[in-house]
């Protein structure tokens, strides 16, 4: 099973713990896993014992480095159509809405590589907790998608323009920086995560949502925090200023331009204008409409446009494509459909926001 569920006896209800448990792949989250999660989120949400829920992961490399890609592929390359692809990515999408619309508190402990799909089951919970070697990351721009799993919704949410350099680099945020932006609540080491569980099975749960919350909120505030000393140094620190200037608010090619001719910086400023020279063009762009349309939506409705995106996504040549080149053939080469951001057709662009299905056949439409 890569799902371990445990219901653990507080002095007052009890704690669901869900674990991802699949260290060998990363914690890459299956279509599988999806089912299997929501399941049992649907029955916490309504047994009245559970009081409140705990998400972590097993392994030491990471919480979870997103959707299992090599999953996505194979449906690409058997399905005659897209619609298979299309139900693996609505199953994590209802994963994500369901945690952020939970009627329970939800805490969240992740640790090293958290990337794509682990991210949105990360940004989609009440408490955010990381340990000083989190890795957060949406570099789904690389494979020919686009940072989905709600990010329409968080990253539109971080200070100035370092949700939109965040999907168009596939910058990486360390612990100190994930809490700078308000990607994480709290800094704490692991080897707290027993003392966490024990202290919320200590406590007398009343099963009043409110009460509960206030309490879990007081709880965390008095665990110890990771020492300053375990934490990295901040890398947005030193780039803040640059990224606001470089990506201020103009035509999408120029501010690539921009980024691409800006003098090189440390390691972690050249990974990032590497990821976006390597990025596929389309996905650019669907990351600036989708920034720009979801600002004025819903979370139903974020994650419905995101789903039609994803459908488009899968009908298209990147894709497929993106993925052969970086995970399957690993020839890092791939043959994009447009070659540069001033070669994509805008009404190319805008035909990824159209559903591919009546509204009454919506994957998403009973959320």
């Amino acid at each position: 099973m890569s799902i371990q569920t445990r219901e653990l006896p507080c002095r007052g209800g009890k704690l669901g713990l869900l674990t991802l448990d699949s260290p060998a792949t990363l914690n890459a989250l299956s279509s599988e896993m999806f089912l299997q999660m929501q399941a049992q989120l649907d029955d916490w949400a309504h047994d009245e014992s559970i009081r409140l829920v705990m998400i972590n992961a097993k392994g030491d490399r990471g919480f979870s480095a997103g959707g299992d890609i090599r999953e996505v592929y194979q449906a690409l390359k058997e399905a005659p159509d897209t619609m298979t692809v299309t139900r693996v990515f609505a199953q994590e999408y209802r994963v994500d809405y369901t945690l952020h619309t939970f009627p329970k508190p939800v805490v969240t402990l992740a640790h090293g590589i958290t990337m794509g799909g682990g991210m949105g089951l990360l940004q989609a919970s009440r408490y955010r907790l990381v340990t000083p070697d989190i890795m957060l990351a949406m570099p789904e721009a690389t494979i020919g998608l686009f940072p989905d799993v709600g990010a329409s919704w968080f990253l539109n949410r971080l200070p100035g323009s370092i949700g939109l350099f965040m999907g168009l680099t596939g910058a990486r945020m360390n612990a100190t920086d994930a809490m700078r932006i308000g990607l994480a609540d709290l800094v704490v080491e692991r080897s707290q995560q027993e003392e966490l569980i024990n202290r919320i099975t200590d406590q007398y749960w009343t099963g009043d949502i409110a009460a509960d919350d206030n309490r879990l909120f007081r709880l965390l505030n008095q665990l110890e925090e990771a020492p300053a000393e375990s934490l990295p140094d901040s890398e947005l620190a030193l780039y803040e200023q640059d990224i606001a200037r470089l990506c201020r608010r103009d035509d999408l090619s120029r501010v690539a331009e921009r980024l691409l001719s800006s003098p090189p910086g440390n390691e972690w400023w050249r990974a990032c204008i590497d990821g976006l020279r390597h990025a596929c063009p389309v996905s650019l762009y669907l990351l600036e409409r989708q920034l720009a349309h979801g600002l004025q939506m819903s979370l139903k409705d974020i994650f419905r446009m995101e789903l039609a995106m994803v459908a488009n996504c899968a009908a298209g040549p990147d894709l497929a494509e993106g993925i052969r080149a970086r995970l399957i053939d690993r020839d890092n080469q791939p043959a994009w459909r447009y070659r540069s951001l001033t070669e994509v057709p805008e009404d190319y662009v805008e035909s990824h926001f159209t559903p591919p299905w009546p509204e009454t056949e919506d994957p998403l439409a009973d959320l």
